[in-house]
């Protein structure tokens, strides 16, 4: 077989979810938006409701329909973007919970779906999404008076403990929701790791389910194996790959893998990035990554493995994701369609 094989190991996502239930005393969801940040949300969403989760967050009301028909009925599923225009029969028959972020989307949602649930989305600082405080202030007792059942706000540097945008948004957040009777959120996962005081009544991590930062203590999830398809010599003087960007000072052993930026392997990573043999021998890229294939320096090894791993036990997203410049949010959204996808229980 010539395709990636991406194994996706469901049982760490829930050990991830129970690790991080355990830094709380408060109610713990589960962030799946993007397909479950790439990985497979109707998998990933059955996985964790039979591990007890019972608050799925979404991003678009699309993919809480498409996660309600793998979950049935029972587990609440908010909307991060809130009620927008041509959802309400989406929102209804799928039973979502949109969390409203704007006087535009209150007024629409208890038109549209008098009686219907919702939740309220505020901005403390991040400029984003949610309502700005003047605006909550001017709406705030009719929206209670609806029964919101959520009330949330986003922190902006949660992955960095020691910013003062968090004490800052904390703080707004306290005071936009003194006295209220609804459930509030604040932390997804680095929320979490900042302590007690950003609990609140529930918590939404993301990232931390998938292994990636700020959760440093996370097991590993996803493991990305690509086939050898050849292996040359080249020897000093020789190129490699497109524009001569790799020229040989050393006679070099290279295998050729299959996959390239169609796969979400980013050619920025391209003279930076190692791939890893299965005892986790470092092997640079040479040269470009190019669409469909990636060489390889293998000098080091006495035999060539018929797989090469980019992803595992020996190199995290956050590791792939720094080699490109990035986060690996970015690394896990973009898995491409080609890989071969396994899934362990």
């Amino acid at each position: 077989m010539t395709a990636a094989t991406l194994t996706i190991d469901l049982s760490a996502i829930v050990a991830n979810w129970r690790a991080l239930d355990r830094l709380t005393d408060c109610d713990t969801g589960a962030t799946i938006k993007a397909d479950a940040y790439g990985l497979g949300a109707e998998r990933v969403g059955k996985a964790l409701a039979a591990a007890g989760v019972r608050t799925f967050f979404v991003a678009l009301a699309e993919e809480g329909v498409r996660l309600r028909r793998a979950l049935g009925q029972g587990p609440a599923i908010y909307v991060f973007s809130g009620h927008m225009a041509g959802d309400a029969e989406r929102i209804r028959q799928a039973d979502l919970t949109p969390m409203i972020n704007s006087i535009d989307q209150l007024l629409t949602h208890v038109e549209a779906l008098p009686g219907h649930a919702f939740g309220i989305q505020l901005d403390t600082g991040m400029n984003r999404l949610g309502m700005e405080p003047a605006e909550w202030s001017a709406l705030r007792e009719i929206a209670l008076a609806q029964k919101s059942r959520l009330v949330m706000s986003h922190l902006a540097c949660a992955d960095e403990p020691d910013h003062a945008m968090n004490r800052y948004q904390l703080d707004t957040f306290e005071d936009m929701t003194r006295g209220i009777d609804a459930p509030r959120s604040l932390a997804a996962t680095g929320g979490i790791l900042l302590g007690e005081r950003y609990h609140f009544d529930l918590t939404r991590p993301g990232v931390g389910l998938y292994g990636g930062l700020p959760f440093v203590d996370a097991t590993p999830v996803v493991t990305l194996d690509v086939p050898v398809i050849q292996v040359r010599d080249v020897a000093p003087g020789e190129s490699v790959g497109y524009a001569n960007a790799f020229v040989a000072k050393k006679p070099t052993r290279v295998a050729t893998v299959a996959a390239g930026y169609a796969d979400g392997i980013f050619r920025a990573m391209g003279g930076k990035a190692s791939f890893t043999d299965h005892d986790g021998h470092k092997l640079p890229v040479l040269g470009r990554v190019s669409m469909d294939l990636i060489t390889i320096d293998v000098s080091s090894l006495s035999q060539t493995p018929e797989t090469l791993q980019l992803l595992g036990q020996h190199q995290s997203v956050d590791t792939v994701a720094d080699y490109a410049g990035t986060i690996g949010y970015e690394i896990l959204t973009s898995l491409g369609a080609r890989y071969d996808r396994v899934y362990r229980t």
